[in-house]
């Protein structure tokens, strides 16, 4: 019996690589090619999000005359579904245990799928494994090497701490099947939080520190879109915070459903999960009070942000504001996100 485990310990475990697009026709052939390119085999999905705008033609064309065409699946989703449904339709056609992620607008560097399956060989509790990334601009000159990177291990304990909020970027993270197709439906904008938390959830979340792909910045990068900077007033201001507000609470309400999914977790996880939780409300609570109440309305909510270990740095800056009027907000502060 030992030895039957073992065997099935040293077995690589199968991959399904994910070309995930929407408006990418400019850059989503040198994803396809990354993605045939990778030195361990993998099931490949190309998926687009019904953009409309010659993605889908775009990556035909990049498959046209490859010897491995066949074998890669090309798609279309029947509507756009946005970014997190997308991924939790594509989980239900995967037939690989591991999901490696990328967007059509990244470079997958050949050897990036054998170091991610090592990791998870290497940590059979792992649940995710994300990396480091180069930046490179629209056109793939190097921005900023190895970038972007967390540490090695990250459990629910670093995430309480951090402060920033910040996990594991989605564009380079391979996760376990289970983490889509075993809990309740991704609902929301941006993936990376709620999958990082989910991971931490249910077992081990890694970084691994050597970058694995190019991550192109450019105008449409979600991330770009959800933090917006693009102007010093207080209209850009508001729209930020309130697309943040927004997400924070989705990342809140999609840790409340996993914790309720598995009541068969260990009691500590599903407390660390739910304060987790709570604290994500608390930031979504803090933002909105400067943003729509009285001042006198802000004490409560700040004072339980500097009494959280995470919170404290944000809780402390948003405390300045007190003291400016409003439609300066935006223009001589930045509350990092």
């Amino acid at each position: 019996m030992n030895a039957v485990h073992a065997a099935a310990a040293a077995t690589p475990p199968s991959v399904t690589f994910l070309v995930i697009a929407y408006r990418m026709r400019a850059t989503i052939g040198e994803a396809v090619h990354a993605a045939l390119a990778q030195t361990h085999p993998c099931e490949i999905i190309v998926s687009d999000d019904s953009s409309g705008d010659g993605t889908l033609d775009a990556a035909r064309a990049a498959l046209a005359g490859h010897p491995r065409a066949s074998q890669v699946v090309l798609r279309s989703t029947g509507r756009n579904l946005g970014l997190c449904a997308h991924m939790c339709e594509l989980a239900q056609i995967a037939r690989g245990e591991i999901l490696v992620c990328s967007s059509g607008d990244d470079i997958s560097y050949p050897h990036r799928v054998q170091a991610l399956v090592d990791a998870f060989a290497a940590n059979p509790q792992a649940q995710l494994v994300g990396s480091a990334v180069d930046d490179v601009d629209a056109q793939g000159k190097l921005l900023a090497a190895k970038t972007r990177g967390l540490p090695q291990r990250l459990d629910q304990r670093w995430f309480l701490r951090r402060g920033k909020l910040v996990t594991v970027l989605g564009a380079s993270m391979a996760l376990r099947r289970g983490l889509l197709v075993g809990l309740p439906p991704l609902q929301g904008t941006v993936e990376d939080n709620m999958l990082s938390l989910r991971a931490a959830l249910l077992g081990d979340c890694l970084c691994l520190q050597q970058a694995l792909l190019a991550y192109r910045r450019h105008g449409g990068n979600l991330n770009d879109w959800m933090f917006d900077r693009s102007g010093n007033d207080y209209a850009t201001y508001e729209r930020r915070h309130r697309r943040v507000i927004a997400m924070y609470r989705d990342i809140a309400a999609d840790q409340r459903r996993c914790v309720d999914a598995r009541p068969d977790l260990p009691q500590q996880r599903k407390a660390l999960g739910l304060e987790l939780a709570s604290m994500y409300e608390l930031e979504a609570q803090m933002r909105e009070a400067v943003l729509d109440r009285p001042r006198s309305q802000w004490i409560a909510p700040l004072w339980r942000g500097l009494r959280h270990p995470g919170l404290r740095r944000k809780s402390a800056e948003r405390a300045l504001k007190l003291l400016l009027p409003r439609r300066w907000f935006g223009a001589t502060t930045r509350i990092r996100n």
